[in-house]
C-alpha cells in the first residue's frame, strides 16, 4: 500500500487485517501483548484522569509489546524494568499533561533510561491515539523513507505527516486517527512480507519435489 494513497477504502481494508496479520507472523505472545496495549492500557490510563500516569510494570509490558511487534532488543526491556516506579509515574504524568504538545511530551518521557522517542511515542499513543502515532520501523519507512533516525526532530516530521494523512482519510462516517494510520501501514507492510515469504517457501518446496519420469 502506497502511503500517498487517498483511498480510504484501501486504508480501512489494511487496518481491518491488522489482527489477522499478527496471527500470521508466528509470534503468539504478540497477540495478548497487543490486547494489553490497545485495550487494557488505554482504559487504565484514562481511569486515572485528570492526572494520568503509567507505572513501571505497565511500561515494561508496553516495551515487551513494542519489541515483539518489531526488533527484539532485550537490553531496553532490562533498562525499563529496573526504573523506579515513582520516577516513571512522575515523568509520564508530566508527559500526558503536556499534550497536545507532542514535542514537550516526548521530551518528558525520554529522561527515563531505556526510553527513546519511539518508546515514548508508544506511551503517548496508548493515551492519545488521536494525537500521537507510534513510531514503528514500518511506518517510518513508509512515511519518511527510512527507519535510521529515531530523534525527536525526526519523530515530529513523522507525526505531522501521519496526522495530515489521518485527516485526509477521515470523513463524517469514517474517522481515522493517526494511530489507525500507523497500524494500517504496519499491517500492509508486514502482511506483504508474510505473503512473499510464504510464496518463496512454496516455490522451494515445489523445486524439491522429484520430477516424475515419463513412461
Amino acid at each position: 500500500m502506497d502511503f500517498k494513497s487517498s483511498d480510504a477504502g484501501v486504508w480501512r481494508e489494511a487496518l481491518s487485517s491488522y489482527e489477522a496479520t499478527m496471527e500470521n507472523i508466528g509470534k503468539p505472545n504478540l497477540i495478548p501483548l497487543d490486547d494489553f496495549y490497545r485495550n487494557e492500557l488505554p482504559n487504565l490510563l484514562h481511569k486515572r484522569n485528570p492526572n494520568p500516569y503509567i507505572t513501571t510494570d505497565e511500561l515494561s509490558k508496553l516495551m515487551q509489546w513494542k519489541l515483539a511487534r518489531g526488533k527484539w532488543r532485550p537490553r531496553l526491556l532490562s533498562f525499563v524494568s529496573s526504573l523506579d516506579d515513582a520516577v516513571v509515574r512522575d515523568a509520564s504524568g508530566k508527559a500526558f499533561a503536556s499534550l497536545p504538545d507532542v514535542s514537550k511530551a516526548i521530551s518528558e518521557l525520554t529522561v527515563l533510561k531505556g526510553v527513546g522517542p519511539a518508546t515514548a511515542s508508544a506511551v503517548l499513543a496508548a493515551y492519545a491515539p488521536d494525537v500521537a502515532p507510534f513510531m514503528s520501523d514500518e511506518a517510518m519507512v513508509a512515511v519518511v523513507g527510512d527507519s535510521k533516525d529515531y530523534s525527536l526532530k525526526r519523530y515530529l516530521v513523522f507525526a505531522e505527516k501521519i496526522q495530515i494523512k489521518a485527516k485526509e482519510l477521515s470523513s463524517s462516517d469514517d474517522i481515522f486517527t493517526p494511530s489507525d494510520v500507523e497500524r494500517a501501514v504496519w499491517s500492509s507492510t508486514i502482511g506483504a512480507k508474510v505473503k512473499a515469504s510464504s510464496t518463496k517457501s512454496d516455490d522451494v518446496v515445489s523445486e524439491k519435489k522429484p520430477k516424475r519420469k515419463r513412461k
